[in-house]
């Protein structure tokens, strides 16, 4: 994208015009840090001090000091930033175009040049020049210069993960007035965010990154090729390990990268590896003083800097699978969701509403972060934690199961297996096929799940239940339409459980249970199924209180497990018996009961709304609520036959009815 030509060049060569300070006095300092061991350059070798322009005193100093600081200006650089090359503009060939993925900020000009002092370890190079403008963007710019300083000293990481800062370009005067422009590396023409924008982004990127079977291996992947969705994966694995080590680098070395955008990550065709910026407003972990307030302090605002920063690879992760969130539209529909204080588990929830399922891009995205067990929804729920605390860690999410490719073993931690029980069981519920091998797959998960049980007491409950809650499954009866001929067109909606607190000082709740239908008037099922729609609302008021789930033993086993009656019980018996899960269990032998939250219901009180014309017949109404009672868990018609929660984490539930059939539920995000 040609942006300058000459003149650009011209309004560069001119930057080091004359300038003078409106500060009253100036003082010579020395700067109290070392510096680096740096390559000489031989129109370099010259002693530094460091001006410091001070305003305190009122009066003004005397023409001969004035002259005097101007006669030296020429010659002075700032002892920081002695440890880089200081150019002069005509070491560079100014090209008359730039990249359009080295756009910069308002403040800033960018310039695309060659090196042509042939006496420069640089010449023939290609750099880019980034003129700072403001008082702030020379601040940026000098930061990225001394951050350096820290960096280099292990200079292979620095080399591979950081766009290498090579010197700079002052005016002969020194002060927030004179010119000042950072020489950078030149990493590519394309910022990460404008390769995922390209129509045909995967096969160039994966030119771009030569990709072959030395490569893939570095994400535990051993084949090349394949379909899309497998591509992508490959390549958002690549992608996210490089930047986490990246980012690791920086915190290793007590720095906070506080910028990270896909508009600031680079990824260099020469070592294909992603670079993480300039680091202009690289921010430290520590401060200076070292009493134990300050000891405290600093343990805090480490935590809260690197909560930050995953926080924003979060959403550079959320970019790079969903290339819907590329739109400013919905990716401020996706942060308004997450500033709200909804829990990031939720977000698949959320986002099935939102993202357009027949978009061009396939829907690619939802399938990848499906894959293995929901593996890509925990780690990005883990990235964008509402907790600064609970967020995941650069080092623990290059072991997350979503980064590890099929040739690396991987050992999951228990939350981690809930959540792949949890999401293989939404994702059956979902395909709405209800055969008997999907039944008893999901009879056997959901007892999984409530083995595992990690909220079992019930201040639990009281703190993570209340919200509002879509039905997806019932193990006691399907949920609408069977083979049957109804007694009337009724299509069921979303079945929802809303559960809200009555009061801090006990354990009462309420229950409401609001199911949406949709009743067809004619005798046949027409084809537009806009029909009346309806409304069947159910509340209740429960105690909660502290109860146990008791699983009867019909006969004595020689073995290490009892064999109860159930179907289920007995799979996950064989389950839990396994090698595989002998060591994730939290028991030894298998219980004869276990927690749950029992439900004492009081009142329960049953009202229908139904639109037009359907209000004035009685005997219609009467058949309505007939066949939704029919085709809807009892459980949900008379929530007094609902009797214990058996598990519960942010973003599912499951209750037990009167019955023994289950109820799951998904935390609805409307």
């Amino acid at each position: 994208m040609a942006l300058c030509g000459t003149g650009l060049k011209l309004s560069l060569e001119s930057v080091g015009v004359g300038y003078y300070s409106k500060n009253s006095s100036t003082r010579l300092l020395r700067s109290s840090g070392t510096s680096l061991n740096q390559r000489k350059h031989s129109s370099l070798q010259q002693k530094c001090w460091r001006v410091r322009c001070s305003s305190s005193r009122k009066s003004t100093l005397p023409m001969e000091s004035e002259e005097n600081v101007q006669s030296v200006s020429s010659v002075l650089v700032e002892e920081e930033l002695e440890h880089v090359i200081k150019f002069k503009i005509s070491d560079f060939k100014i090209s008359d175009r730039v990249s359009v993925g080295l756009g910069g900020r308002a403040d800033e000009v960018v310039f695309e040049a060659i090196v042509k002092d042939s006496q420069s370890p640089l010449y023939d190079t290609r750099i880019v020049l980034r003129q700072l403008i403001s008082a702030q963007a020379k601040r940026r710019g000098k930061r990225a210069i001394e951050v350096l300083k820290r960096l280099v000293r292990r200079r292979p990481m620095y080399h591979s993960y950081s766009m290498q800062v090579h010197g700079y370009v002052s005016s002969p005067m020194i002060g927030d007035g004179g010119s000042f422009t950072l020489v950078h590396g030149y990493h590519g023409s394309f910022s990460l965010r404008h390769w995922l924008q390209l129509s045909d982004w995967l096969p160039t990127l994966e030119a771009t990154l030569a990709l072959d079977e030395e490569s893939v291996r570095r994400v535990g992947d051993d084949t090349v090729g394949g379909p899309a969705v497998s591509r992508q994966l490959r390549i958002i694995r690549i992608l996210m390990r490089d930047l986490l080590i990246g980012v690791n680098y920086l915190h290793s070395h007590g720095l906070a990268h506080t910028e990270l955008r896909l508009e600031n990550v680079h990824i260099s065709p020469v070592d294909r590896h992603i670079k993480v910026g300039i680091l202009g407003n690289a921010a430290d972990f520590y401060e200076s003083s070292q009493n134990s307030s300050t000891l405290d302090s600093n343990i805090e605002r480490r935590q809260m800097m690197i909560a930050f920063d995953m926080r924003c690879v979060g959403f550079m992760m959320a970019k790079m699978v969903l290339r819907e969130l590329m739109d400013p539209t919905i990716f401020a529909k996706f942060k308004s969701f997450l500033t709200k204080g909804n829990d990031p588990s939720c977000l698949r929830e959320f986002l099935l509403q939102i993202l357009n399922r027949n978009s061009s891009s396939g829907n690619a995205g939802l399938q990848i972060l499906d894959r293995n067990w929901g593996a890509g929804w925990n780690l990005l729920s883990s990235l964008l934690a509402a907790k600064s605390s609970k967020r995941i860690s650069c080092l623990d999410a290059l072991r997350h199961p979503f980064l590890c490719g099929p040739r690396w073993r991987v050992n999951p931690s228990m939350d981690i297996i809930r959540w792949g029980l949890g999401s293989t069981a939404v994702r059956i519920s979902e395909e709405y096929i209800y055969r008997l091998p999907q039944r008893t797959r999901l009879a056997h998960f959901i007892e999984l799940m409530e083995m595992l049980n990690p909220h079992s007491k019930p201040r639990n409950w009281l703190e993570l239940l209340p919200g509002k809650w879509r039905l997806l499954y019932s193990t006691g009866r399907h949920i609408g339409l069977t083979l049957r001929q109804p007694s009337a067109r009724v299509l069921i909606g979303d079945v929802h459980l809303t559960v809200s607190r009555t009061s801090t000082l006990n354990t009462n709740l309420s229950f409401t249970s609001d199911i949406g239908f949709t009743v067809m008037v004619n005798k046949n099922w027409p084809h537009d199924k806009s029909g009346t729609t309806g409304k069947l609302q159910v509340n209740a008021m429960f105690r909660l209180t502290a109860g146990r789930r008791l699983y009867l033993k019909e006969d004595k086993t020689t073995g290490k497990f009892p064999s109860p009656s159930s179907t289920s019980q007995n799979s996950v018996i064989r389950k839990f018996s396994g090698r595989k899960w002998r060591k994730a269990i939290p028991f030894k032998e298998f219980p004869s009961s276990l927690p749950v939250a029992k439900f004492t219901p009081h009142d329960v009180e049953l009202t229908m709304s139904l639109d037009d014309p359907l209000t004035t017949n009685v005997d219609i109404a009467r058949t309505v609520v007939r066949e939704v009672r029919t085709q809807v868990p009892p459980e949900i018609f008379d929530l007094s036959k609902i009797v214990c929660g058996t598990y519960l984490d942010p973003r599912l539930l499951v209750l037990r009815g009167v019955s023994g059939s289950a109820l799951l539920f998904t935390r609805s995000c409307e």
